[in-house]
């Protein structure tokens, strides 16, 4: 092993593996390493200018056991940043440490080792390269050993019921409803971002943690050490960067449905609304709005005017935003001229062919910078310059007909290297052009994200989950680690996506229970594909904006008199909200807090905070206990010290124990920090 400093980082070279670890920001290190000549060009997500910091680097030697039992020295080194210290030993394995305690450190299995490690001969390194048959590329297997007792949260969104990630496996791919954002959080007090969008997976064992890219040309990886998650997340979005400041006309109510087929459709929606009293803030003009997919303009068939409609709704103080998919059919007038200049996503073998839903498609490739300048110019001149406030980049992961990632490549990586940064780089195509006009913060709404996602200006959803009370428990866990990956703008589809019967009173209850969480969230919307599907096709074409199918109506009226008046008073506490709620966007776009806030976000010290999932703090004010069963109506609630008011009648609790509340279906238990 040799150890060289330069420039403020330390490089070892150790059997064709280079490892450079330098400071990036205050309290936290960059660590890459490469089996090439030199490392790539990306920074991935690290796109902010760190602060400057002046690490520390030694190098020395160590004792290591020798084969007769003797002890020789061997090269050692370490860099400090801060409180975050590396160490590298002469087999180049690191450990990292806070404030001198050890908090990470790889996991290596090979013969020989200092006095504290031993000798093992199951001969697993820390780093494993392993080159592609037939390319110059890697998969690469990186392993760290288990803490014991330790939490890990974060990761982005899965569809699954634990929030604590320590036992799980995760894909590091993006798929409808998945969003792998690989930044985690640490209950031992550091933050680590996996700064590589390849595809792979990550195990959080309780024998060893272990990192896979399938392809990759270096391993690259950012950690941070400080007090408490609030730190961890303010460091963390001080290098990825942090949310813009959310407009304060859109922090009110959306309204959704799948799908409003015409022109005159979405008037009257506006209108009823606007008679009824209720201010709606943005409108949403869901798929197939559209001749074929790829088009990216309006069926004037059904939407004849589309200026008139935009001009009406903004006198109501009403923003439109309008959906945009990455598929284009091969029927579509932009399919042959964006194929033949190499703007969609290539297939290494087979039929050209990425996405077949009601259609021969392939998508857009948005790594090339010709793509997103096509792309952005047709869809401003056929939806910007109407009016159109803002676009619901739907399929944004993208997906996929078959998640062969192999199969695909893009503008200058196969997907395998990149692919979980799609969503990310198909949210530019809009937003850099947009903020470069300069019409006020952009604000779109994507079905996925990656760690950065969001200074792009991106409102992330949680994709089609089915309308259960399960779909709705994991919903708020996967809000909850979106929120401490980094993504501040998140929110779901009120009550599901996915509705056999809009008259069944077990989803009408599950829909107010789903509502009452989503007051007290990011972003208030109302979506969802409402069955029975009986309401038959406006034409007989198979294509165009009226042979698909719609659901049905999901207005707040839409669900009886009774539903209605609690969703009324829900509506009313939200916009009382509404400097609250702009504090808290705030404070995203100051520190990366999310608005959601798991519970030891909150109050790190207590350790009863790290074990809840079915309760939150939405900021630093309220505590939220959703309701996730059918027919119940109480439940516990642990109040952390401190006093917390009751908001249904005002009664004050001390805090230090678990209280149970009545829970009617009027009402989801709310205590306010007092």
């Amino acid at each position: 092993m040799k150890f060289v400093q330069e420039n403020g980082a330390l490089l070892a070279y150790h059997g064709g593996e280079t490892l450079r670890i330098e400071g990036w920001g205050a309290d936290s290190l960059r660590v890459r390493a490469t089996c090439f000549p030199e490392f790539t060009k990306y920074d991935w997500a690290l796109t902010e200018e760190p602060e400057k910091t002046q690490p520390v680097i030694e190098i020395g030697q160590e004792d290591f056991w020798v084969g007769d039992g003797s002890i020789a020295k061997q090269p050692t080194a370490s860099i400090t940043n801060g409180r975050l210290k590396a160490t590298v030993n002469f087999a180049g394995v690191l450990t990292f440490y806070r404030d001198g305690k050890q908090i990470l450190r790889e996991y290596y299995r090979s013969y020989g080792g200092t006095l504290s490690q031993g000798s093992r001969c199951l001969k697993i390194v820390n780093r494993e390269w392993k080159g592609i048959i037939g390319g110059s590329d890697y998969t690469l297997n990186v392993k760290f050993d288990p803490n014991e007792g330790e939490k890990l949260f974060g990761m982005g969104q899965y569809q699954q019921s634990p929030m604590n990630l320590k036992g799980c496996v995760l894909e590091l791919a993006q798929r409808n409803s998945q969003i792998s954002v690989p930044f985690l959080v640490s209950s031992l007090g550091y933050g680590l971002l996996w700064n590589n969008p390849a595809v792979g997976r990550v195990t959080f064992g309780c024998n060893y943690t272990e990192w896979i890219a399938r392809s990759t040309k270096q391993m690259d990886y950012w950690i941070t050490a400080q007090d408490d998650p609030k730190a961890i997340l303010k460091a963390y979005t001080a290098v990825t960067g942090r949310a813009p400041r959310f407009p304060e006309d859109r922090m009110g109510l959306w309204q959704c449905k799948l799908r409003y087929r015409t022109q005159d459709e979405v008037l009257e929606v506006a209108r009823a609304y606007q008679k009824e009293g209720i201010k709606i803030d943005q409108i949403v003009i869901d798929f197939f709005h559209w001749t074929v997919q790829g088009d990216w303009k309006f069926d004037t068939t059904y939407w004849p005017d589309p200026k008139a409609m935009v001009d009406e709704l903004h006198a109501m103080g009403i923003k439109v935003i309008v959906s945009v998919w990455p598929s284009v059919d091969r029927k579509s007038e932009n399919f042959g001229p964006m194929m033949e200049q190499g703007m969609l996503i290539r297939t290494e073998r087979g039929a050209a062919q990425t996405y077949d839903y009601q259609g021969d498609c392939v998508e857009i490739d948005p790594f090339n910078p010709a793509t997103r300048e096509y792309v952005w110019e047709v869809c401003k001149k056929n939806y910007y310059d109407y009016g159109i406030d803002a676009f619901w980049l739907d399929n944004s992961e993208p997906d996929y007909g078959v998640y062969d990632f192999e199969n695909y490549r893009y503008y200058d990586l196969p997907a395998l290297q990149c692919s979980n940064m799609y969503p990310q780089m198909y949210s530019r195509v809009f937003y850099d052009k947009m903020k470069d006009l300069g019409d006020g913060t952009v604000v779109n709404l994507l079905r996925c994200a990656w760690a950065g996602s969001q200074k792009y200006g991106n409102v992330v959803w949680s994709g089609d989950v089915p309308s259960t009370f399960q779909a709705f428990y994991e919903q708020v866990q996967a809000g909850l680690n979106m929120g401490l990956a980094g993504i501040p703008w998140w929110t779901t589809d009120i009550g599901g996506f996915m509705t056999d019967d809009v008259a069944d009173p077990n989803f009408r209850q599950l829909l107010i229970r789903w509502y009452q969480f989503a007051v007290y969230s990011a972003v208030l919307r109302m979506h969802g594909d409402r069955g029975p599907y009986n309401i038959p096709p406006l034409d007989t074409r198979d294509w165009g904006g009226g042979y698909l199918h719609t659901g049905q109506p999901n207005e707040l009226w839409s669900y009886g008199e009774d539903n209605y008046a609690i969703m009324k008073k829900y509506y009313d506490i939200r916009i009382s909200m509404h400097d609250y709620i702009k504090a808290l966007y705030d404070e995203a776009s100051e520190n990366g807090s999310p608005l959601i806030r798991t519970m030891f976000y909150e109050f790190p010290a207590d350790e009863k905070c790290w074990e809840l999932q079915d309760q939150y703090m939405f900021g630093a004010k309220y505590l939220v206990a959703p309701i996730f069963a059918l027919n119940c109506y109480e439940r516990s609630v642990y109040l952390p010290a401190g006093s917390w008011k009751l908001t249904s009648d005002g009664t004050v609790y001390e805090g230090g124990q678990t209280v149970t509340v009545k829970a009617p279906i009027e009402y989801m238990p709310v205590f306010e920090r007092v």
